[in-house]
């Protein structure tokens, strides 16, 4: 590896964590000194045609494709971006978590998680408990892209309610992605959300996302 080259892969889970981390956190990353590459999570290899990507259903899938990217000598940190809502239920850490915070769950998974692979060059990080919870932080941006509705009073009420806005829960009918879909029908998961993170800045959503924040101080630590 040349000396002073940093490049951090990511693994993603989707299209929306691709344009997030094209439009937010590349750039972040980039000037701190990260040669930022990605990729979205492969979840079927067909014999014939392309291969479908996006969203995984087991922890055998990821964890082949995590360690095929680690293979190469060339990435200097991996990490992935992944729901811990919905997060498959075979991955390790997920059987035993402890009865405490939601950061302590979700950490304990991700400590599990690197324990399972083996490399220190593996970083993960699951977004307590999706990426639509980073929306929530942005409540005010959104509400601009929505003016003339009460959408920026729901989201900041359902965030003062929880205590932040990665602990806005995971139930099935009350996730961010769920509240978000009935409080906003003409809301677009890969056009609105991005667009409201990204006016909120990297700054404002690690002030409001504590879990977000000491994975990017992570990040940061392993330039030196």
């Amino acid at each position: 590896m040349t000396t002073g080259y940093r490049r951090l892969h990511f693994l993603v889970e989707g299209q929306t964590e691709e344009i997030v981390v094209d439009s937010l956190l590349e750039p972040y990353l980039r000037d701190q000194g990260w040669t930022i590459t990605k990729s979205i999570v492969t979840t079927k290899r067909p014999a014939t045609g392309p291969a479908s990507r996006g969203g995984v259903s087991s922890w055998a899938k990821l964890e082949q494709e995590i360690k095929v990217l680690l293979r190469s000598s060339d990435i200097h940190t991996l990490t992935i971006l992944f729901d811990y809502y919905g997060f498959p239920s075979d991955s390790p850490g997920m059987r035993n978590r402890p009865a405490s915070s939601a950061y302590e769950r979700v950490e304990h998974v991700e400590k599990s998680l690197v324990s399972a692979i083996s490399d220190t060059r593996f970083v993960p990080h699951l977004v307590l408990h999706e990426l639509e919870s980073w929306v929530f932080a942005a409540a005010e941006q959104l509400g601009w892209l929505f003016a003339g509705t009460d959408l920026a009073d729901r989201l900041r009420r359902d965030v003062r309610g929880a205590g932040g806005p990665e602990l806005v829960n995971d139930g099935f009918d009350t996730s961010p992605s769920k509240r978000l879909a009935r409080y906003c029908k003409g809301y677009s998961k890969t056009n609105d959300g991005p667009l409201a993170i990204a006016d909120l800045g990297i700054d404002g959503l690690r002030s409001q996302c504590p879990h977000l924040d000491s994975w990017l101080t992570h990040l940061d630590t392993r330039l030196n």
